[in-house]
């Protein structure tokens, strides 16, 4: 294998290794939480919105950083945060007294590191693809990175079944160990990677019109896809409540309440091959108006025989607008790793916002058990409604 197709396959393997790690670890850790110390809905809501709060500005600040130091420099002290983060995650987790700070910070190191892994890796994929290629690296990597995500939840349930909550850190560190052998592998290898970004996307000479149209969907795309992540990260934080409420254990769980993972799966690869939907408005409004429907669905119907086609709308629609949101940032011009900080700041924002509003809906409503599910559900209307506007602004001009 040629040295170029081995880097190029490095770095989807390493992807794959954060994906599965990081979407084990995390998603896992609400119920680690619940059943170590008795946390509710509420606790978790609130620490699923401190670690997006810290996503957002570590994602803006590592693009920034990615595109100055270089890209292999920025993913080995990135990988290393994560490495201590589990580490010190398997420290405590054999200490029944350890109090739950303890794991918060052990989480907070892990979303350190994992909001500069993906910028970087975003930037890395495209970079130096001709303007047909963005299209197809950026393909490649969604499903890269979603069929590791839903493999992972679809497991990591029956896994902790079988060897207990410590799975969650253990094997998430041996992958992350693997990723981080491949940076500093890749790094000791002269010139097979450029260290560098240029400062000029290759649509910096598009004609005005054209940068105009792009840079509207850009807009359009990067506010969706944090009312997107709004809903996901609600919905992950909930998942224990969600479970209790359908009468299902953590093993059948990770199987029943993963489906819309794969319905994404499905979407990145069905986006990947038929490009039509490239700046067509009515692709990304009907995907908007399909997740608020969806996520109020999961949230509050206690009938499998709802919440399961519920998850494949749900998984449609988030595919749709995480593909938009990252395709136009990487294929509009600009320093790629800069705009996938941005395209991440953005996701980070929205774990941070979708459950800060359903804790604080739930601590003024009281007993309310639909008031989190009603609070984000109406926050999602209000990104339909910007979306809209920005569309209607630009018919105007």
């Amino acid at each position: 294998m040629k040295d170029g197709n081995f880097n190029r396959l490095a770095r989807f393997v390493m992807e794959a290794c954060t994906s599965f790690g990081t979407v084990l670890y995390l998603n896992y850790l609400y119920f680690f939480m619940q059943a170590r110390d008795g946390w509710s809905d509420r606790e978790n809501l609130a620490l699923a919105a401190g670690l997006g709060l810290i996503c957002a500005g570590a994602s803006w600040l590592a693009g920034r950083v990615a595109h100055r130091f270089g890209y292999l420099n920025t993913l080995v002290w990135a990988f290393g945060l994560i490495l201590s983060g589990l580490l010190f995650s398997i420290f405590f987790e054999g200490m029944s007294h350890a109090a739950p700070l303890f794991f918060i910070s052990a989480a907070v190191l892990v979303c350190l590191g994992m909001s500069a892994v993906w910028p970087t890796l975003e930037a890395m994929v495209s970079e130096g693809a001709k303007a047909g290629q963005v299209s197809r690296e950026v393909g490649i990597y969604n499903i890269v990175w979603a069929a590791a995500y839903a493999t992972a939840f679809f497991c990591g349930g029956a896994l902790i079944d079988q060897f207990g909550f410590a799975i969650i850190f253990r094997l998430p560190l041996i992958l992350l160990v693997v990723a981080f052998l491949l940076a500093i592998w890749m790094k000791c290898q002269p010139g097979n990677f450029v260290e560098t970004t240029p400062t000029l996307g290759d649509s910096e000479g598009e004609a005005g019109s054209v940068k105009s149209v792009n840079g509207s969907f850009l807009k359009m795309a990067w506010i969706a896809n944090p009312f997107s992540y709004i809903a996901i990260n609600t919905l992950i934080a909930v998942l224990p409540g969600v479970a209790h409420r359908l009468r299902l254990d953590t093993g059948a769980a990770g199987v029943l309440c993963s489906l819309w993972c794969f319905a994404r799966l499905a979407a990145f690869l069905v986006l990947w091959r038929w490009t039509g939907w490239h700046y067509r408005f009515g692709w990304l409004v009907a995907a908007l108006v399909l997740l608020i429907v969806s996520f109020a669905a999961i949230l509050t119907m206690p009938w499998l025989a709802v919440v399961l086609p519920a998850q494949l709308a749900f998984g449609y629609a988030t595919g749709l607008i995480y593909y938009s949101s990252l395709y136009y940032s990487m294929e509009t011009g600009g320093a790629k790793s800069e705009h996938g900080g941005i395209h991440e700041a953005a996701i980070g924002l929205g774990n941070c916002a979708g459950p800060a509003v359903g804790a604080l809906s739930m601590q003024m409503a009281g007993e309310n058990p639909w008031s989190g599910a009603a609070g984000v559900t109406l926050l999602l209307g209000l990104g339909l409604v910007a979306v809209v506007r920005i569309r209607l602004q630009r018919g105007n001009q």
